[in-house]
């Protein structure tokens, strides 16, 4: 990752990590839940964790695996996150700032590596699964979970569009068949690919990035005034009052390479 471009990162998440670290959003979804059913993660596993935000992840695996490594690149994410796991009894993770373009860990070191709604935020996603894949021990698993945008060409621009509206750190979301392609070009055998539609409280999801209410505005009016294809993959909804949106996301599970 660029300096400028981590730079960037740390200030839009810096100043809300602890919002992340309490986010029900993130603590728990079908997404999470379906990694740890396909995975099955086991107790003698040493698990790597990228750019774990808020240390959700981290969490579920802390409880079925040896030993958690949770990494980020903002340093008070892995504050906020240490607190957050530390609080659920979570004893068997350690915390590290790494990039995730470039983690400073031996090849073959990991059973299992992780990275959940993080990689749109990656200038380089094919560099960061070769990482990924790098980190695995030889028929270790990679496991990647993150928002995706599906549709034509203009849906996906739409979509990106809205997302680095809302957080200038964003860089791009792909449809899920790019995902099988950079596991692919990384040596990954893919054992699993599933998508999920998940619904956010448009309030909280400007709340957690503390969008100014000029932007709101603006992002409210692309939900609700979307053209066809966006308002699609958005389908917008209220609820008790309040506005709530879809974004899609990718679960995706390769293999490593034997030796």
């Amino acid at each position: 990752m660029t300096h400028t471009h981590a730079v960037q990162v740390r200030n839009s998440f810096g100043p809300n990590a602890e919002k992340y670290a309490r986010s029900a959003a993130f603590a728990g979804s079908p997404s999470l839940n379906r990694l740890l059913e396909v995975v099955a993660p086991q107790p003698h596993w040493v698990a790597l964790d990228v750019a774990t935000g808020g240390g959700h992840c981290a969490l579920a695996l802390a409880g079925r695996v040896g030993r958690v490594v949770a990494t980020d690149i903002t340093p008070e994410m892995l504050t906020a996150a240490r607190a957050m796991i530390g609080g659920h009894g979570g004893a068997h993770v350690c915390f590290g700032e790494a990039d995730a373009h470039a983690l400073p860990f031996a090849s073959g070191a990991f059973d299992l590596v992780t990275c959940r709604i993080a990689p749109h935020h990656f200038p380089d996603v094919a560099a960061f699964v070769r990482e990924c894949a790098r980190a695995a021990r030889p028929g270790g698993t990679v496991a990647v979970i993150d928002n995706i945008a599906p549709g034509d060409g203009f849906t996906v621009r739409y979509l990106n569009a809205f997302e680095k509206l809302r957080d200038p750190s964003h860089h791009w979301m792909y449809p899920a068949r790019r995902w099988g392609d950079f596991f692919a070009q990384a040596g990954l055998r893919v054992t699993h690919l599933e998508t999920f539609r998940k619904a956010h409280d448009f309030g909280d999801y400007c709340e957690r990035m503390a969008v100014p209410p000029r932007t709101r505005d603006r992002l409210r009016a692309m939900l609700v005034q979307a053209p066809a294809g966006p308002a699609a993959a958005f389908e917008v909804f209220e609820k008790v009052g309040q506005l709530h949106f879809h974004l899609a996301e990718v679960l995706i599970v390769g293999v490593a390479k034997e030796a």
